[in-house]
């Protein structure tokens, strides 16, 4: 039942903030990116529990979040713009782009990110679901 209440309220954490860094930053947003935020934070998140150790450095974490983030973020594009044609979001326009639907820019620019729901999973998994307290190795 823990789980199931973490996992959620991560899911629902990830999923606001990535929705309203959209709306701060582009002035709009799709139901979508709130799903696709949710998933890509649970996503992040459980790289703490499989594969990453307080020892690694963050600039490594952030790169194996990105290699969750930018599979997920090209299949969401193709089914909602591609396929459901919803229009959501189009790259066709930016250098080392892929169908449109995730390009080169869009990762460097995921970085931040990606930093910043690496450290809001583990102080929330830290201070409301009575985990290990966070500490960061940068290099």
């Amino acid at each position: 039942m823990r789980n199931t209440i973490m996992y959620s309220t991560l899911f629902l954490v990830m999923g606001a903030s990535y929705y309203i860094i959209e709306i701060l930053f582009d002035g709009t947003s799709h139901w979508s990116m709130f799903l696709l935020g949710g998933v890509c934070g649970v996503g992040i998140g459980l790289l703490n529990e499989q594969r990453l150790t307080w020892d690694m450095p963050l600039w490594k974490q952030v790169l194996y979040g990105e290699c969750i983030v930018l599979p997920l973020e090209f299949i969401t594009g193709c089914i909602v713009n591609l396929w459901l044609k919803l229009n959501v979001w189009d790259y066709s326009g930016l250098p080392f782009n892929i169908l449109g639907q995730s390009s080169l820019l869009f990762a460097l620019l995921f970085i931040p990110v990606i930093l910043l729901a690496i450290l809001t999973d583990d102080y929330i998994r830290y201070l409301w679901f009575g985990e290990e307290k966070p500490k960061y190795k940068i290099f």
